[in-house]
């Protein structure tokens, strides 16, 4: 019931999140910060990590074609389907609830905490849309950060397996296109664009309800983590089958 009862009021607070909006000037002034602090704060991280999975998913594959009837196009084949249907769009969107998620989740607790949200519901501001709202917004560029880690960590396997030796750049370039399904890229941006919305709310909910001191704030923090990422990973289970099945 505990759990029932924790869904029916995370759906309550998106209702509540877009009703009686904030002054549009203030609005814009909250957007902008949001993107700074969720997506460009988190492309240092994500360039890093995409660039090196990337090789290591060439090298992986590179080193179990032991055949050698078995074409080493295959090795590019293999880290362009491996990045762009799984490891960007999902792998990343579960680290991105590590970091983003609980910031997000730290930061509204500690308003909660310090009493800051009353003091908003008190001056009649509506403390969902002001502080859920931007952050919504801002997570809907989160594709674009996915579109980099996209490309980057095609490119970390292209030089892991061409500078490493394993295949010549004809080759994995070939591969690289073999049965290139636009749709995949679709598929990759549409449930991306839902992690991204996952990644806004549900730490916010954990952030905004929470109750206590310092040491709950860190409680709710990896709570929120935990429950973003079994979403992501449910709704990517019923997303993959609906599309791709």
């Amino acid at each position: 019931m505990t759990y029932l009862h924790d869904i029916g009021k995370y759906f309550l607070m998106i209702k509540e999140t877009f009703v009686k909006p904030t002054k549009g000037k203030v609005l814009r002034v909250l957007i902008f910060k949001e993107i700074d602090d969720l997506i460009i704060g988190s492309l240092g991280i994500v360039a890093f990590i995409s660039f090196f999975v990337g090789g290591v998913v060439a090298i992986q594959t590179a080193l179990n074609l032991t055949n050698p009837i078995i074409p080493k196009q295959l090795i590019g084949f293999a880290s362009r389907q491996s990045v762009i249907l799984e490891f960007a769009p999902t792998f990343l969107s579960i680290i991105m609830a590590g970091k983003v998620g609980s910031f997000i989740t730290s930061s509204i607790g500690t308003m909660r905490v310090t009493e800051q949200i009353d003091a908003l519901e008190v001056m009649g501001i509506n403390s969902l849309n002001y502080l859920v709202f931007p952050k919504i917004v801002a997570m809907c560029f989160y594709p674009f950060v996915i579109a980099i880690a996209m490309f980057l960590g095609i490119l970390g396997a292209y030089i892991a397996a061409v500078y490493g030796g394993f295949t010549t750049a004809d080759q994995f370039l070939t591969g690289l296109k073999d049965d290139f399904i636009p749709f995949h890229i679709v598929y990759a941006f549409l449930k991306t664009f839902i992690f991204s919305f996952l990644l806004a709310t549900i730490p916010s909910f954990h952030g905004f309800y929470m109750r206590g001191g310092a040491l709950e704030v860190g409680k709710a923090s990896t709570t929120s983590f935990v429950w973003t990422s079994v979403a992501i990973i449910v709704t990517n289970y019923f997303i993959t089958q609906m599309l791709l099945s």
